[in-house]
């Protein structure tokens, strides 16, 4: 053992993350015992790990004299006792809680008391599993994420009887492996992907609800959110079986906490058989070549021609709408008669006289709830830079005119449109919002760093920002007057703000400044 780092590493299991963990310890400089107790799966986790390997001295990252020294510190077992000379062993079995005691508890058996056991799991808290180890202060969670070699973070899990060594060996082995090292206690989902539940989870609710389709939803996300994949795209890809099962492992281990109950669409999934990308069908159609049309080019401010627009409110969302403006050629005016009016700020607005089109920020109440009959409800999500779609929404009430010219005003701004139903935050207002929200939970519970979890949602989940920077961004009380208002028009405990949100709110101050250790 270097200080703390392990020089000979043992990795059980040699499916695709197993033989990754191996390919990124041969990378680094560990001698890797590969076991599993298959040898055809054995043999081809060694596969992977030799291509892994080429791929790296193909693309420059190591040098042929490297990747040949890398290849020769492998070796395979289908052997447990061959780890006995193993300073660290991560475990990447199936997800299978009985399966993981009887290997900890070989382990424990085959292992100098000194080795740092650490297990991979995404799903089963460490705390259970590190109980099957006859020393369980030297149990850790070390979880990776898909592809391993890869994805630039780790993150290390606190069990209850973790000992600081444990995790002093977990880090010092990640930093080693070039990743970026973030710390999490134990819990559902740990940090990672306990805060980024809602991108999927709310996003299946607007979906129940009808607020949009999947390929609306999606289509908001990428050019509204700036995400690389809609959540809908996501569940495909990773597999909806895969996230049913992880949503009721969430739901169990909360005890039916409401934030992350299962949507009945998944179970309906499952039970057709359609489980996405794997299967050929899931809430996409993969039989042809293309499952959706490209996105459009964005659009650039233009063809305002001096047509008088006023628009009112204070915040990012007013001002970047402001400066949008100025470069299409509006005559900008802060208030006053127009032609064309948007309410860009909090409260509900004042109809101008005269019954110009109107639209209103939803940023809280609905349309409806409002008593808006006649205005178009519009929702941004700032940064406002790069933002390439508008949502609008508007009741049976409101004149065709009057949506007409509110969706040509957007364009003439550079925004896409997108129409939906009527809503608080309306689609990815709400996503966002509770983003920051189970930011805020976990904060508040200890869970991990304001740092730590918009590491982790960037790095890990490749979300553009991460919910504490989008806290920033939009300010937690629109996150607030959002989730308040779902609540009031809902009345579903999923929309309960966290309480750390509402004293940022209460405060005037910011979540990352309330979170600091006392």
């Amino acid at each position: 053992m270097r200080g703390e780092l392990p020089e000979v590493l043992g990795v059980c299991g040699a499916g695709t993350m197993g033989a990754g963990i191996a390919q990124l310890g041969v990378g680094c400089g560990m001698r890797t015992i590969l076991y599993d107790p298959l040898p055809e799966a054995l043999e081809r986790g060694a596969e992977r790990v030799r291509k892994g390997i080429e791929k790296w001295r193909e693309n420059g990252r190591l040098s042929p004299e490297q990747a040949d020294g890398a290849l020769a510190l492998l070796e395979t077992t289908s052997e447990l006792e061959r780890l006995a000379p193993c300073e660290l062993v991560i475990e990447a079995a199936p997800e299978q809680l009985e399966l993981k005691h009887d290997l900890f508890r070989r382990l424990s058996a085959v292992c100098a008391p000194h080795a740092v056991l650490a297990t991979n799991t995404s799903s089963i808290p460490v705390t259970q599993i590190a109980s099957a180890a006859s020393n369980p202060e030297r149990v850790c969670g070390m979880h990776f994420f898909n592809p391993a070699p890869l994805m630039q973070l780790l993150e290390v899990i606190a069990a209850d009887q973790t000992g600081e060594r444990a995790l002093a060996v977990a880090f010092a082995t990640g930093r080693q492996m070039g990743k970026h090292v973030i710390l999490a206690q134990d819990g559902p989902g740990f940090l990672v992907n306990r805060c980024g539940r809602p991108f999927n989870g709310e996003a299946l609710r607007c979906l129940q609800e009808r607020l949009a389709t999947h390929q609306e939803i999606d289509r908001i996300v990428r050019l509204g959110g700036g995400f690389r994949m809609g959540p809908f795209e996501l569940m495909d890809l990773v597999g909806v079986d895969t996230g049913y099962a992880v949503a009721r492992s969430f739901a169990e281990l909360s005890f039916g906490e409401p934030r992350w109950r299962p949507s009945p669409i998944q179970a309906r999934l499952v039970a057709a058989g359609r489980l996405g990308r794997k299967s050929g069908r899931g809430f996409y159609d993969y039989s042809q070549e293309r499952y959706r049309p490209p996105d459009p080019e964005p659009l650039e401010p233009s063809g305002g021609e001096g047509t008088a627009l006023v628009i009112e409110g204070d915040g990012a969302v007013a001002n970047g709408l402001r400066e949008r403006a100025r470069r299409a050629g509006f005559d900008l005016r802060a208030e006053g008669p127009g032609e064309l009016y948007i309410y860009a700020g909090a409260g509900t607005a004042q109809p101008l006289r005269g019954g110009a089109p109107a639209a209103v920020l939803l940023a809280g109440p609905s349309l409806a709830a409002r008593g808006e009959t006649q205005a178009i409800g519009f929702h941004l999500v700032p940064p406002l830079d790069n933002a390439q779609l508008v949502e609008l929404a508007a009741l049976p009430t409101a004149p065709g005119f009057a949506k007409q010219a509110i969706e040509s005003a957007f364009r003439a701004l550079g925004f896409h449109h997108q129409w939906v139903d009527d809503a608080p935050g309306l689609v990815l207002g709400r996503i966002v919002s509770q983003l920051v929200n189970e930011a805020a939970f976990a904060l508040g519970e200890g869970v991990g760093s304001a740092e730590d979890i918009d590491a982790g949602l960037e790095l890990g989940l490749n979300h553009p920002r991460g919910p504490v920077r989008w806290s920033e961004e939009i300010g937690p009380a629109h996150a607030l007057a959002v989730l308040d208002a779902l609540f009031e028009e809902r009345r579903e405990e999923r929309y309960r703000a966290a309480p750390l949100l509402r004293r940022a709110v209460a405060l005037g101050r910011g979540l990352r400044e309330l979170s600091q250790p006392r």
